[in-house]
Parts: C-alpha cells; sequence; structure tokens
C-alpha cells in the first residue's frame, strides 16, 4: 500500500502561483512513476503531468505547457508540481497518484491516489 497526501493548494489571483506537494510513504518511493491529475466541477478528471521513477521522463498536457512543472525528490518521497500563471480554468482539484508504469498520461495505470487539494484561481 502506498499512501499519497498532497498540500499546497489554496486561492491565488490570475497570473499567480502556487506549488504542490505530494508526500508518499509506505512503500519505495522511486519505484513508481508519479503523475498529477485534476478535477474541475462538473468534469472528468483530466491528467495534467506525469514524471518517470528517475525523472528522465515527463510528459505534461496541452493546456499547461510552459506553466508547470512537474519533479520529484526521491530522497524525500515527495513529488511537486510547480504551477505559474494561473488561470480561472485551472480552477481545479488536483491529484497525484502513483503508477508501476515507468510513465503513464491514463489515468487507470495509477493504483494509488491521494485525496486531493482544492486550487482556486481568481479573475
Amino acid at each position: 500500500q502506498v499512501q499519497l497526501v498532497e498540500s499546497g493548494g489554496g486561492l491565488v489571483q490570475a497570473g499567480g502561483s502556487l506549488r504542490l506537494s505530494c508526500a508518499a510513504s509506505g512503500r519505495t518511493f522511486s519505484s513508481y512513476s508519479m503523475g498529477w491529475f485534476r478535477q474541475a466541477p462538473g468534469k472528468e478528471r483530466e491528467f495534467v503531468a506525469t514524471i518517470s521513477w528517475r525523472g528522465g521522463i515527463i510528459y505534461y498536457a496541452d493546456f499547461v505547457k510552459g506553466r508547470f512543472t512537474i519533479s520529484r525528490d526521491n530522497a524525500k518521497n515527495t513529488v511537486y508540481l510547480q504551477m505559474n500563471s494561473l488561470k480561472p480554468e485551472d480552477t481545479a482539484v488536483y491529484f497525484c497518484a502513483a503508477s508501476t508504469s515507468a510513465y503513464s498520461t491514463y489515468g487507470p495505470q495509477y493504483a494509488y491516489w491521494g485525496q486531493g487539494t482544492q486550487v482556486t484561481v481568481s479573475s
């Protein structure tokens, strides 16, 4: 079992920044690729970013490229999502997830999920 706990969400104005963190425990963190997903009210969960076991493979959804950065610190069992130039349409609950795949943009490939952290961007 892997436990994932997100933090760092909050309320920011458009153009602002937030840094989300996801702390993992229970199993060897470096054995898992990690991903960030988000779900806005009334919408389906969507892929945001993923990073492979060693950090060498990174993919972003088109709508966040150039604004968000995913990273991981295996020594701290933590994955991060730095979000810059936030837009109101970024408002959502953000979830981190862990997968035994080397990397994935596909939600069902992720076996473990955090509880989510709310990000609200005001206009």
